[in-house]
């Protein structure tokens, strides 16, 4: 292969990578297990992410990855490098490397993104904003006059952009996502029960069973944790209407935020998000009822794009495409490495 270009959704919870020939190529968690003695790396991915939680005092299963950004670059470098060689392990060229970021990342955090990407051995690092990428994903043509409002709700960071000729007019990234959402239903399940619970079992309540829509249908869930009180193994049933109040809290911080992008919208431009709606990408659009309540309440159609998970890698990937037609959104470009 000549050349090859490659895009990387390096997300606070999971990393998704795209390749243009192949699509999505592979999608892990973004976790590095290491023996803390020994500094060893025993692990990256799937099989690191198992051992959260279940490690000896020596082992420590880590996200290198908070809120969307590098909160420890050397395992940053170490997963990027793990990645990179899954995906193209008999490819003899170094691969071009589009990264997908916040929209409000710093100046020093898109430098570290980018260092680390290098590092791993791309021949040349883009970063792409969040937005920017799951618009592309979603198959929205922004080159357009015609503003977009999209909204990537990710682990770390939820990213709400307007998008028109190619260009951000206005934007907003808020540390409110699926993470937050997970450890809402932590707290409130010690709270009232007395019950500790793992963030896997939270995610998993959540997916099953959480809602922010006030008259959805009645469901339960078993929830499995340690009981506080004695220190023994416990559980309970836990109904959706429950869980209303808690998942609502974080659903309205999400909810002012796009407002507030709204209103620094140009009059022309809204408009066109009364026609054209939100667009919702990323695993935590994926909150049922969520679509519902924002459409109510921002008065406009909102709808999940059509593989919200994967939208944000597949634009990420698909951002070569665009590297001269984007006026915005390309945050910074890398030296080559030679």
């Amino acid at each position: 292969m000549a050349s090859m270009d490659i895009g990387i959704d390096l997300g606070t919870a999971t990393v998704l990578v795209y390749s243009g020939e192949d699509g999505i190529i592979l999608r892990e968690p973004s976790v590095v297990a290491v023996n803390t003695k020994t500094g060893e790396i025993l692990d990256v991915g799937e099989s690191a992410h198992a051992m959260l939680g279940k490690t000896p005092a020596h082992i420590t299963a880590i996200r290198p990855l908070a809120d969307g950004v590098i909160s420890n670059y050397k395992m940053t470098e170490v997963m990027i490098k793990h990645f990179l060689k899954k995906a193209c392990p008999n490819s003899g060229m170094r691969p071009r490397v589009a990264l997908c970021v916040p929209s409000l990342i710093t100046t020093v955090e898109a430098q570290a993104a980018g260092d680390a990407a290098l590092a791993a051995d791309a021949r040349s690092v883009y970063l792409i904003e969040e937005p920017v990428a799951a618009a592309v994903g979603a198959g929205l043509d922004i080159t357009r006059s015609n503003g977009n409002l999209i909204l990537d709700i990710g682990g770390g960071t939820s990213d709400i952009a307007v998008l028109s000729l190619g260009g951000i007019v206005c934007k907003n990234s808020i540390k409110m996502a699926g993470n937050k959402f997970n450890e809402a239903l932590m707290k409130y399940i010690r709270g009232k029960y007395n019950l500790l619970i793992g963030e896997r079992m939270a995610e998993r309540m959540k997916m099953e069973i959480a809602s922010v829509d006030e008259n959805a249908e009645a469901r339960t869930f078993e929830v499995k944790g340690r009981n506080l009180a004695t220190g023994l193994p416990g559980k309970r049933l836990v109904t959706r209407a429950e869980l209303y109040e808690s998942m609502l809290d974080c659903a309205v911080e999400i909810r002012r935020a796009v407002h507030s992008v709204v209103e620094r919208t140009p009059p022309e431009l809204v408009g066109d998000l009364y026609e054209n709606g939100l667009v919702m990408t990323g695993g935590g659009c994926l909150l049922h009822g969520l679509d519902t309540y924002l459409s109510h309440y921002l008065k406009m159609p909102v709808r999940r794009a059509e593989n919200p998970v994967e939208c944000v890698a597949i634009g990420t990937g698909r951002s070569f495409e665009y590297l001269d037609q984007l006026v915005d959104g390309f945050i910074a470009f890398s030296v080559r490495k030679h």
